[in-house]
């Protein structure tokens, strides 16, 4: 009889190391994917800083000689492709160091590898040039815009993948649209800086294309190491945008040889690309976070926790480049940053019901108590 409830004591001990591991497991899955979402704040300052340094300070200055096309756009993808270069150096030089090369280049062989590839066409040349130009045209205010990508995201996966949208997530929904209106209506009035409202409705193509691309990646990273899997995205989006969309761009600016000269000219420039090294190492970190938080807590969870960059991209911009550097024009209004929290509950009302945060902590403590 003594051995028995031995057995059973034993086991109980057994069964509450267990949810203690996974409890802390979870949680630590959580602090990474909102350190993603810190990461990717700093990612656009150090992007933005850089661009208006070096040569790109004579590109956008007064005296250009480059059309208004080439400026808003051509550049935008240029900038684009520079950082996701720079980024996927880093990215290859983890799997190189960490002895995943030859990994990396078997997976894109793979039916997995091909879906990574897909998801990075359109996170790259498409959201991550749509996310560049609205962040030169509007400042750091379409940042929270571009996080509606998880909301898009839900409702992507529904009409794709019919995944469930029940009437919780349809409200996190709602509340995230409610929440860019707040944002966009500080460029409807008088005061608004030309170009901004252009520049919202650009970085809304964002968020589109990377909810997108979570829905697709979604598959492909659940069979793939995620270091794999971001190396792949890094060095697919930055190869696109330089040997596909600038020269397109460059095309249609009507000189198709503008676009490689500029691409030099962005390359050796000393004084602008340290900072964009910079921002190329945070948007590594951050996607590595991304997808390594999403393994420990969940995908809807983890994608609600980078989400936070509504919050962190004004944030630290506002830290980097209006108090740090004394650049002008990147306050924030009040309104904004209202909206940017309001935004991060809708996205987390998305990908759970807050409540069970409590009940998860209540169940623990209960078994606690009882062991």
């Amino acid at each position: 009889m003594n051995a028995v409830a031995g057995s059973t004591h034993s086991n109980s001990l057994a069964l509450a190391a267990k949810q203690k591991v996974a409890s802390q497991f979870f949680k630590k899955g959580i602090v990474i994917a909102l350190f993603s979402g810190l990461m990717y704040g700093f990612y656009s300052a150090f992007l933005t800083l850089g661009m208006s340094k070096g040569v790109w300070a004579d590109w956008y200055g007064a005296e250009t000689v480059l059309s208004a096309f080439v400026i808003t756009y051509l550049l935008g993808a240029l900038g684009s492709a520079v950082n996701d270069t720079t980024s996927a150096g880093w990215a290859l030089l983890n799997v190189g160091v960490k002895g995943k090369m030859g990994d990396f280049f078997r997976t894109l062989k793979t039916k997995p590898g091909r879906v990574m590839i897909l998801a990075a066409l359109v996170g790259g040349p498409i959201s991550s040039t749509a996310y560049v130009v609205g962040l030169q045209m509007a400042g750091s205010i379409v940042i929270p815009i571009t996080a509606l990508c998880p909301a898009i995201g839900a409702i992507l996966g529904r009409l794709l993948y019919k995944q469930q949208l029940n009437k919780r997530m349809m409200l996190g929904i709602a509340i995230c649209v409610i929440a860019s209106f707040m944002i966009g209506s500080t460029s409807i009035g008088g005061d608004a800086p030309k170009g901004m409202l252009l520049g919202i409705l650009i970085a809304f193509i964002a968020a589109l294309g990377w909810g997108f691309e979570g829905c697709v990646a979604g598959y492909g990273t659940s069979m793939i190491d995620y270091e794999i899997s971001i190396t792949i995205r890094q060095v697919i989006s930055g190869l696109s945008n330089l040997i596909i969309l600038i020269p397109i761009f460059g095309l249609l600016a009507g000189d198709i040889g503008l676009s490689a000269d500029l691409a030099i000219q962005a390359f050796s420039s000393g004084p602008a690309m340290i900072w964009i090294a910079i921002g190329g190492f945070c948007a590594w970190i951050s996607y590595m976070c991304w997808y390594r938080g999403n393994s420990m807590c969940g995908a809807a969870l983890g994608m609600a926790c980078n989400g936070t960059y509504s919050f962190w991209g004004p944030f630290c911009c506002w830290i980097v480049l209006g108090v740090i550097f004394g650049m002008d024009g990147w306050s924030i209004p009040p309104i904004a940053w209202i909206a940017a929290v309001v935004m991060v509950f809708g996205i987390l009302l998305i990908a759970m019901n807050p409540l069970d945060l409590f009940k998860k902590g209540n169940r623990h403590n209960d078994q606690k108590i009882a062991s």
